[in-house]
């Protein structure tokens, strides 16, 4: 399983960055072993549109299973769900408590988008 959660760092206890589409890296993490890997996500972070939706495909281009954020617009949902990705919203902390919290159930995966687009 490949779990991927957005960051405001390079570690794990990095905090979780609240924005999906402008997040500054994805921890892509396995959460049985907490081994993991960064995904600079820089190419995104400046466009004026399309953030979340390349953001999406990033995800979705990695073969994560899933996705932890603070928040998530529509047409980035679109794009994760579409590519089978489950998405989590409404997180924080750091990536490390997002992963324990992932792995003891705690988590609610989303039905829909939590913010509109062009969310700042």
């Amino acid at each position: 399983m490949k779990l991927a959660i957005s960051s405001q760092g390079d570690n794990l206890d990095a905090l979780i960055d609240p924005r999906f589409g402008r997040a500054k890296n994805f921890i892509v993490v396995n959460p049985e072993t907490y081994e993991f890997e960064v995904i600079e996500n820089k190419q995104n972070l400046n466009l004026p549109q399309g953030a979340g939706i390349q953001s999406g495909k990033t995800i979705v281009d990695n073969d994560v299973d899933a996705l932890i954020t603070g928040n998530c617009g529509p047409k980035a949902f679109h794009v994760l769900s579409a590519g089978g990705v489950k998405v989590y919203i409404g997180e924080n902390g750091t990536i490390k408590q997002a992963i324990d919290r992932f792995k003891n159930g705690k988590l609610q995966a989303a039905n829909s988008p939590n913010v509109e687009g062009h969310w700042v």
